[in-house]
Parts: C-alpha cells; structure tokens; sequence
C-alpha cells in the first residue's frame, strides 16, 4: 500500500509547541507525517514545559516560532506587514480584523492579526493549506494570513476554544473555513449548530490512542484499603486548573472514613497548584498526597501503571471552559486503571457509568467520596471495570481509524497495488 499526499506541504498553526499536556497534537502530527503529508509547524509562542514527549522527536516537520508578542520583534512585524500587504487577499483580512476588533477591542485580538501578517510572509511556497489546532486564537492567525495568501484553511476545535469564545467568532470562522474536525460528538453538534452552510463542515475525529505506545497492562495487587502499610493508590493527571476540578477532589478525600487507608498521586502544572497544596494542608492531607509536577509520557505511564483507581473530576467553569475528552482517561483505560469522573461534556461518550468506569455529577464531593471508596475497597470490581475499558479504546477509540478521517481530508489517498 502507498500513499500519495497532496502536491505542497500544509501549514500547522499551534498555540504553543511542543506542550506536554498536548500529547494528542503531537500524536495526530506523527502520524499525518506517516500517511506522507509533508507538514511545517508555525507555534505562536516559544515552549515553557522544561520536558518533552519521546513522540516530539519523532515528529521531522520544522518549527518556525512567531512572534508571542509584537514589541519583541517590530522588525519582523514591520517586515510582515510591508509584504503582506501587496498580498491580494490583505484588504479582505484587514477588513475581517477590523470587524473583529470592533466586537473584542483587546491586545490579543490585534496580536494575532500582526501573527498573521508574519505567517503570511513567512509562509513557504509549497504550503498548499493552512491548518490551525485550537478555535480561538490560533484560528484566528491561520484564517487572516490564509486570506492574505489566497490558501484554504481549516481547524480542529477541542474544549476550551469552543466553550470560551462568542458565538459569531465560530461562527464566521466556521463559514470562512473550508472544514474543520472536532474531537467529541457533543462538540460536532453545538458547532454545527453554527454552520450556515449544509452543515456538514464540521466533523467528528476522535484523538484516538496509539496502543502501540503503551505497555501491556500491569498486573495488580488486589489492594483494599485496609493495610496502612500498603494503601490504595488513588491517581490523577491533569493540570492544576479550576476545570480539571481538584479542589472537589480533595473535599472528597477528607471525607473517606479513617478506616480507608489511601494514597493520592497527582501528575501536572498548572497555576492553581500552590492554592490546591494550600487547601490540601488545611484538609490535613498533605502527607496521603504525593505531588509530582508535569511530567514527560513516560512517567505519566509509570504512575498510571502504579495506580490502583484514577480520578478525574472534571466540571464546567463559571466562563464555560471545560474538557472535552481528556485523553488521560483513555491512556489510564489502556492500562486497565478504573476510571471515576464526571457527567460533563463528552466524558460519558467514553465512560459507560456501570460498565467501562464510574460517572459521578460534577462538583459533588460526596458523592465522589461514595464512589471512590466503593472502588477503594471492590478490587474485583476495579479489575472488571478496567478490562471494559481497555476493550472500548481497543474497539472505538484506537487512532487508525481516526487519523485515516483526517488525512483524507488533506488529500492523502491510499492506492492499493502490488506492494500492498
């Protein structure tokens, strides 16, 4: 089998890169480079995590690093739009801009059309394409410089980009693209919702897991809880966000009986971490809690494999923002780790409540404190629900058929010969 890509190489704009908290970008651009798309990555701001993914270095498209600010590099700026504006799409843009910028009069708003104009530029001859992760400013950098450049463009929307962002943005992003892919069935129907065409632009591409990536599952101790020497080992990953919801985590935790002897891990950043060490103090779990920091996908597998129940209590914040479907879940199922989450967004797209993990309602520490002592105390129940869930990602959730959607999309074709 051989697969013939598009003639050109397509641009990818990206938030930042590479993020460890992005596990799936950099999953989904390793293996668009494996169906033969020749990609270069435009990243808006320069990488803050000191760590990377192994699957970074995999990944041989070039990263071209755009301007985080504009006072940084006026040179470039100035340089940008001196090019730009000869381009025979920069009155269009500039229009665009300018109509944003009436409804949003922000800073960010006019940085990212001085991105645009550096994009536009910079961008090489062969790129063919422009593709933006993220709906809300990279999107909007990827769609101004597409028309200054006369290219078509498109989007994968996630979480927090959707839900934070007003309705005409999405919508008039949505109009101007050519497609755009969502990771949750939940998302395709509100975006949707906003396509003024036939509706169809939008669709569903779930992230996917590449098994092969992960090991075979650990076979575990049938912990329960009643050793003090040897407690139940609770796990988390997630960064320390208000919608990641740790702060109803931890109320849970105080309120397990002393006679449940357990043990909190916790994998990521984030800017609420010291407020969350805070409140553990004050809850006096400070010494059940083991706080690791971000950490590279090699150890977030370790801690996965270490764990004995993984807990993720994910809620909608007062702004809307809110997860998709945390990868993190499926990476903990591939491991056959129980799952305890919410009823929120699209985690019950993956989670059966009963049959592949536990769904709780979101903000409601008793009953998350129920759940997680009934799983705590069941390691039977934990193996059953674990095995379940592993054969769901195996069955609906495994990258193959995900990353063949989108490529198609790119114009990669496979032809089947004598080589197949």
């Amino acid at each position: 089998m051989t697969r013939q890509g598009p003639k050109g190489s397509v641009a990818v704009v990206l938030k930042g890169y590479p993020r460890l908290s992005e596990t799936f970008i950099a999953q989904e651009l390793l293996a668009l480079e494996q169906f033969g798309l020749s990609l270069r990555l435009f990243s808006l701001r320069e990488p803050t995590d000191m760590k990377r993914h192994p699957v970074h270095d995999e990944i041989k498209a070039p990263v071209v690093y755009l301007p985080e600010y504009l006072v940084d590099d006026p040179v470039r700026v100035l340089k940008g739009l001196a090019r730009s504006m000869w381009l025979p799409g920069f009155l269009r843009a500039l229009g665009i801009f300018l109509k944003d910028y009436l409804r949003d009069r922000t800073l960010s708003r006019g940085r990212r059309f001085g991105q645009a104009v550096v994009l536009a530029r910079e961008l090489p001859d062969d790129v063919v394409h422009i593709y933006s992760h993220f709906l809300h400013t990279p999107s909007s950098v990827a769609r101004y410089a597409a028309i200054m450049r006369g290219l078509p463009w498109s989007f994968s929307a996630h979480a927090k980009d959707i839900w934070t962002i007003p309705d005409w943005e999405k919508a008039e992003k949505i109009a101007d693209a050519r497609w755009g892919t969502t990771c949750t069935a939940t998302n395709v129907e509100h975006l949707r919702g906003l396509d003024e065409s036939d509706g169809k632009k939008v669709f569903l591409c779930y992230h996917g897991l590449d098994l092969a990536r992960f090991p075979a599952p650990p076979v575990r101790l049938m912990r329960t809880g009643d050793d003090p020497a040897d407690p139940v080992r609770i796990v988390s990953v997630g960064r320390a966000v208000p919608k990641k919801g740790y702060d109803t985590l931890l109320e849970a935790l105080s309120q397990l009986p002393q006679s449940l002897h357990w043990r909190f891990i916790h994998v990521g950043g984030g800017e609420i971490a010291d407020e969350l060490k805070a409140m553990a103090a004050r809850l006096g779990l400070s010494d059940r809690i083991d706080w690791r920091g971000a950490q590279p996908q090699g150890v977030v597998i370790d801690t996965l494999r270490e764990g004995d129940l993984f807990v993720l209590a994910s809620r909608i914040t007062d702004n809307g923002d809110r997860d998709g479907l945390p990868n993190v879940l499926m990476e903990a199922a591939s491991q056959e780790l129980a799952c305890i989450s919410t009823r929120v967004s699209a985690i019950p797209e993956f989670i059966l409540d009963g049959e592949t993990g536990v769904l709780v309602p979101p903000d409601d520490a008793a009953a998350l404190a129920q759940a997680v002592e009934a799983l705590a105390r069941d390691p039977a129940q934990r193996a059953r629900l674990g095995e379940a869930s592993r054969r769901r990602v195996i069955e609906h959730f495994s990258k193959d058929a995900c990353i063949r959607t989108l490529a198609s999309r790119f114009g990669v074709a496979e032809d089947c010969g004598e080589d197949a």
